[in-house]
């Protein structure tokens, strides 16, 4: 499975490891995800997301019933 949170979109991104030296490599910047059970009352289930720490907190302000809603809508199967 993808490194990208389902509720906000976020991946990867890349930029550089910078030395004492200024020395430039490549690196990957990799986005707080979680894996996270949530109960959906008004379907009386369980379901699991892949959600960053801001997906989260979209989740607490906007409720997970409306997300949920939202997420179907774009065309992901949850």
């Amino acid at each position: 499975m993808a490194r990208v949170c389902q509720v906000t979109g976020k991946k990867p991104i890349t930029g550089h490891h910078v030395s004492f030296s200024n020395i430039k490599t490549k690196r990957r910047f990799l986005p707080n995800l979680q894996k996270k059970r949530f109960f959906l009352a008004e379907e009386d289930r369980w379901i699991s997301l892949k959600i960053s720490a801001d997906g989260l907190r979209t989740i607490n302000k906007n409720g997970l019933y409306a997300v949920v809603k939202d997420l179907r809508a774009a065309g992901e199967k949850i």
